[in-house]
């Protein structure tokens, strides 16, 4: 959802934009990252120094309950944190490496087939859809690989390592 969107839902409510909710609400939107409420912090503490994390939580209990912004948990990649992002008007998936914590988002048919399959098949009216899928890039792909060759040989016993290298010789 546009900002400028959020700026006249929020009017609507009744809800004053101040310039902390402003700093945000920008930072949110235009950062590129799903910011934690941390990092948000942090964020918006180099734009305004006086800003304290009450502001920061205060401000994003309201935006969620606004249904401006989106909650995401992002597969616990990090622990329990959760990850804010501005509500757009394109559905998309979140795809998470589980190893370096990298996130893509993915735009496409496909999700909204699934959607409207799912509204087909079970006569159901999806209001919001999310979707996480967990893997490993191509970097920590490779980097698995590596360490699972590594480990196997890491994990036979000093006797059948032994035992093969006389038969190797």
């Amino acid at each position: 959802m546009p900002v400028t969107l959020i700026k006249d839902s929020l009017k609507q409510q009744g809800v004053r934009l101040t310039r902390q909710r402003q700093i945000l609400l920008d930072l949110i939107d235009q950062s590129g990252q799903h910011l934690d409420a941390e990092r948000l912090y942090q964020l918006a503490r180099e734009k305004d120094p006086k800003l304290n994390r009450v502001t920061v939580y205060r401000t994003l209990k309201l935006l969620k309950a606004g249904g401006l912004v989106d909650e995401l948990d992002l597969m616990h990649h990090s622990g329990d944190q959760h990850y804010y992002e501005t509500r757009l008007k394109q559905e998309h998936a979140h795809v998470i490496c589980l190893r370096c914590g990298k996130i893509e988002e993915f735009f496409g048919e496909p999700l909204k087939r699934m959607r409207e399959q799912i509204q087909s098949h079970f006569g159901f009216q999806v209001v919001l859809a999310r979707t996480e899928v967990g893997g490993y890039c191509s970097h920590c792909q490779v980097l698995r690989a590596k360490e699972m060759a590594a480990a196997g040989g890491e994990l036979r016993s000093p006797a059948k390592r032994a035992t093969r290298r006389r038969r190797v010789r």
